[in-house]
């Protein structure tokens, strides 16, 4: 079920929750939960293409244009503030915003509903050209282990598994972006990588970081599972930025692929986190290689303690807070690590009122 974008309608957010059902009452905080998020966020600054982008067609963006540059993210209740932090980056160093569309994916049972999350993203960015899909949660329910960290086992972690079937069947090829991130460079740049030999996704690798701790003992003593590799010579990719094919993943049957492995996971446990390790398994050593700027990951800290990290050295176009740690989190707690005032001005949720800016100045000659 698709839900297209209408103008005029709303949503609400996470984090100011609480505080409306103690002022409001239960039942007037749940019919007020869409104009309370209004309340939260104000409207982005539009942006418009450049005198050097492709004429725009008269009729509006559809998903099916493939002159677009098209970005896949998930939309939740939880993580809305950095979804819409995610977009405006996008398009503030877009050289043609107009030519983005983006597919956002929600879940079937979130606490806003995916009518709801359409409203508010429309009240945020009225010309955006999008359109929001439904998630069904019990397509991946049944195959979802435990992880080390409660938050990795929500089943919209899950939906970059389905794009293939999700998006319009016209949509071709798409970049995934995670939640938890900004852009700080034009996301055409991106979408122009080329996937060479067929392969079906492209990521950052970075070859040297452990790749044994990503599964168990178990899975490397045994030699039939640890044996899937074949020739390949496999290394860590972060799925949070990936250019995929959804063509080549259509046709190759990569859903099926994965829910193998974490079907195989729930009978014999052979890895820790979440929805990574299958992504691993089935395409480690035939992964695109794009820069590494294109994900300076591992700002949130690790999985446990949310510690505050530094850049990684180099040339950077893409800000990535995974891990455990959120920018938008730390900044309200007033504990903010000090790359966390990359994330703020891009941040368009006023609920705590006018908010300090500090930092970004300092910081900004990193970022190019």
């Amino acid at each position: 079920m698709i839900i297209p974008p209408r103008s005029g309608d709303g949503l609400i957010p996470a984090a100011g929750i609480f505080l409306i059902l103690l002022l409001l009452g239960p039942c007037a905080a749940i019919r007020s939960f869409p104009d309370a998020v209004l309340a939260g966020f104000s409207e982005a600054p539009e942006y418009r293409n450049g005198v050097d982008c492709p004429a725009a067609s008269a009729d509006p963006a559809t998903s099916c244009d493939a002159s677009l540059v098209h970005v896949a993210m998930t939309l939740d209740s939880e993580y809305l503030r950095g979804s819409m932090a995610a977009v405006h980056s996008v398009l503030r160093h877009a050289s043609c915003p107009d030519h983005v569309f983006f597919h956002f994916i929600a879940a079937e049972f979130d606490s806003a509903t995916p009518r709801e999350l359409t409203r508010i993203v429309r009240s945020i960015f009225p010309s955006l050209s999008f359109k929001v899909y439904i998630f069904r949660e019990d397509t991946v329910i049944n195959l979802i282990s435990s992880s080390i960290r409660v938050a990795l086992e929500n089943p919209l972690n899950y939906a970059r598994n389905y794009l293939g079937e999700l998006l319009d069947p016209c949509v071709k090829r798409v970049i995934y972006l995670d939640s938890d991130l900004v852009l700080v460079d034009d996301v055409a740049k991106l979408w122009e990588i080329e996937l060479t030999e067929n392969r079906v996704i492209g990521a950052p690798e970075y070859c040297h970081a452990n790749f044994t701790k990503y599964f168990t003992d178990g899975f490397w003593t045994d030699p039939v599972l640890s044996g899937v590799f074949g020739s390949r010579k496999p290394c860590y990719f972060n799925t949070g930025v990936m250019v995929m094919d959804l063509e080549r993943w259509r046709e190759g049957h990569y859903r099926n692929k994965i829910e193998n492995w974490m079907e195989l996971q729930r009978r014999k446990r052979i890895y820790e986190l979440g929805s990574l390790p299958p992504f691993l398994l089935v395409f480690g050593g035939d992964v695109e290689q794009i820069d590494h700027r294109w994900n300076q990951h591992g700002l949130g800290g690790d999985n446990v303690s949310g510690s505050c990290r530094e850049l990684h050295p180099g040339p950077v176009s893409l800000l990535h807070w995974s891990g455990k740690g959120k920018p938008w989190v730390r900044l309200d707690e007033r504990r903010p690590c000090p790359l966390d005032h990359l994330w703020e001005p891009y941040d368009l949720y006023t609920w705590r009122g006018k908010k300090q800016r500090l930092g970004f100045v300092g910081y900004s000659s990193f970022l190019f």
